[in-house]
């Protein structure tokens, strides 16, 4: 059943050998891709990066990540506002990296082949640094992200996970993993509320999401990680000054925060 926050407002190393990946990502594209448990280390959720690779970095310096073993996994919003979105690919190719798609991937994918978001200006959301690339730069990373997912799944010991950037469009897991995600439509109600909804987090709304131990969201940018009901939001500003990463880690649900976000041009 759709919750009545629905589609309300729209605002290393790279090899790893992890003992439970070689299964990683449910092999159909009709389901929402699902990571078994990691058996070998840890795995974090991380909130919005929108260019930061490098105070990423540091960020998971400071909670000693072990790219041998563990998995980050970013809620979205790769790209866009700060300095490095151009690195993006450098990212999404590391086998121990996994992302959901949010909103400024589903911007720029769509400037990148040709066929802008009409609904708001990607420009003025900080995608300049698209237009400064190749032709043939932004086709490679628009083919990519445009591949991202809405929706990931991970095992834990206590139950699965759920990673969503913006919102769950239901009040139970069930309906999001009856869905056929290959034919989703990212730009109908669905799609729009993964993408764009801030409407649980205004709302306050606190009723559980059924099924699924704990849902994680990005996309609003807070002061702190905060949980409604069993949702999860970890938008902590890492990428812009004064704010700070968050990562949730997966197996206990405690969130872990970064260093302060030095004053950096985000633009």
């Amino acid at each position: 059943m759709l919750g009545p926050f629905a589609f309300a407002g729209r605002d290393g190393e790279d090899s790893v050998t992890h003992a439970e990946d070689e299964q990683a990502a449910t092999p159909d594209h009709s389901a929402i891709p699902r990571y078994g448990r990691n058996l070998a280390g840890r795995d974090y959720a991380v909130g919005d990066v929108h260019g930061c690779f490098t105070a990423l970095d540091r960020a998971l310096d400071a909670i000693g990540f072990d790219a041998r073993v563990d998995r980050p996994f970013s809620v979205g919003d790769l790209v866009d506002r700060g300095p490095e979105s151009h690195r993006v690919l450098q990212w999404l190719d590391r086998s121990w990296f996994h992302a959901v798609c949010g909103n400024h991937e589903l911007m720029t994918w769509r400037s990148a082949l040709g066929d802008p978001y009409p609904h708001v200006d990607h420009l003025m959301h900080g995608g300049g640094w698209l237009a400064r690339l190749t032709a043939e730069e932004q086709r490679r990373i628009g083919r990519r992200l445009a591949r991202l997912p809405l929706a990931i799944e991970v095992e834990t010991a206590q139950g699965l996970v759920g990673l969503v950037h913006a919102d769950c469009p239901f009040d139970d897991w069930h309906d999001m993993q009856r869905l056929r995600w290959d034919t989703l439509d990212p730009t109908g109600s669905i799609g729009d509320c993964c993408l764009w909804s801030i409407a649980r987090y205004d709302n306050r709304y606190e009723r559980p999401v059924k099924n699924i131990r704990a849902v994680v969201h990005g996309h609003i940018t807070i002061r702190r990680a905060e949980v409604l009901g069993n949702v999860h939001f970890i938008d902590t500003g890492g990428w812009r000054p004064g704010g700070h990463f968050t990562l949730l880690e997966l197996e206990t649900l405690k969130p872990q925060r970064g260093p302060s976000a030095a004053g950096r041009k985000n633009r």
